[in-house]
């Protein structure tokens, strides 16, 4: 089976998925989801499949190309000059910010 990659779809649906993944929805979670387990699925990935079922549908078909995507590329994300969104999506969906660290008070 031969997949056929537009880069300008390409590039349209993954700039529509990074901005409802900056959001606060849970289908902003969802599109989270997606776009971390290509990013770096070890360490903040997760997608479950039938989350598809839980957005919407014009946000699955942008999802449906960037799957289609990295299968044909093999390609990371920051190969498309997106990773700077990428590592703004895992500090919201991911990271929690660091608290100071507590040092013991001696007397």
């Amino acid at each position: 089976m031969i997949i056929d990659v537009d880069l300008l779809k390409v590039s349209d649906a993954l700039e529509r998925l990074v901005k409802i993944a900056h959001g606060d929805t849970g289908q902003s979670r969802l599109v989270a989801d997606f776009l971390l387990a290509w990013w770096n699925p070890s360490r903040d990935g997760g997608f479950h499949l039938t989350d598809l079922w839980n957005v919407d549908q014009a946000i699955c078909d942008d999802m449906m190309v960037v799957f289609a995507y990295i299968a044909k590329s093999h390609c990371y994300p920051d190969g498309l000059g997106v990773g700077p969104d990428f590592e703004a999506i895992v500090l919201r969906w991911r990271r929690q910010p660091r608290r100071p660290s507590r040092k013991a008070v001696r007397g």
